[in-house]
């Protein structure tokens, strides 16, 4: 079973390309017919594929890392461990998605976390290329949230095959060709209910963080449907395609609040708090800024 989950894990990265280079070639085609700014939107999509740089790169260290404590975890501390039969490969993508929703959405709630998924949310334009647009730091957040599900028994090929597979799954969800899909929007993350995850409106900000299903944002109050067709990217004037200002866009200005803070407890408000809170001096006679600042 576990040979499988490795040829598993290739599969599902195999696909997720395929989809995704299908689906942003038809984009690119339906761009050109309509004649709809083919070319900020194919610059857009370079930035996006760009980012694939530095996260692969990160990526290589912070898998390696992410296996080894894994593994050692799994051996030397984990006191039951789970057996890998289908029904418990299925509970573990499951519980995998659940905790994917509690890592991204803290991650848009902790400006240390946001510095980086903010690469993810700063593309005005909506296509498939955005679904490969990472900031470097991702991984190892995603490596520390799920450790506690090899904690608790899981394998850790099973724990990181759930990850690819939540990942995996939302390549066809960033895009605008496709619309509402009725029932399913109830209970699946779609394109619809992914769209508004990605509105910089002030009733899409920091909904639907879901990653298959959509029903743990019902249960803990941050879902909301697509009405009118959101603004896409930051809340902040942000609409660089420059790609080293789009893998670093938020690390500037987080750099500037450590460097002006007066004491140890700004300093951890800066980098803990939400993404734009202020400390109560500076917020004197002016207003918070957006979170997605």
């Amino acid at each position: 079973m576990l040979d499988q989950m490795e040829h598993l894990m290739a599969q599902m990265d195999t696909l997720s390309l395929l989809v995704g280079v299908a689906l942003l070639s038809v984009e690119t085609l339906w761009d050109l017919i309509r004649w709809h700014r083919p070319g900020q939107r194919l610059l857009e999509s370079l930035a996006s594929l760009s980012t694939q740089i530095p996260y692969v790169a990160g990526e290589l260290l912070f898998t390696t890392a992410a296996v080894f404590v894994y593994f050692t975890v799994y051996e030397l501390v984990t006191p039951v461990t789970i057996p890998v039969t289908l029904g418990t490969v299925i509970l573990a993508l499951i519980v995998a998605d659940f905790v994917y929703y509690w890592e991204h959405r803290v991650a848009h709630e902790v400006r240390l976390l946001w510095v980086s998924h903010a690469v993810h949310h700063s593309a005005r334009e909506m296509n498939t290329a955005v679904a490969f647009r990472f900031g470097i730091f991702e991984s190892p957040w995603a490596a520390l949230v799920h450790l506690p599900l090899v904690l608790i028994g899981f394998h850790p090929l099973v724990v990181f095959a759930g990850q690819v597979a939540v990942l995996a799954y939302q390549t066809w969800i960033h895009t605008e060709l496709i619309g509402r899909l009725g029932p399913l929007e109830r209970i699946f993350n779609t394109p619809s209910n992914h769209r508004v995850h990605h509105g910089c409106d002030a009733k899409y900000l920091d909904k639907n963080y879901g990653g298959i299903l959509i029903v743990w944002d019902r249960i803990f109050g941050t879902y909301q449907a697509e009405e009118e067709r959101p603004r896409y990217g930051l809340a902040r004037d942000f609409d660089s395609v420059n790609p080293l200002k789009v893998w670093f866009s938020e690390f500037p200005a987080l750099f500037r609040d450590l460097a002006a803070a007066r004491s140890l407890s700004e300093g951890f408000g800066y980098l803990f708090r939400r993404p734009g809170w202020r400390p109560p001096a500076a917020r004197r006679g002016l207003s918070e800024a957006p979170r997605r600042s």
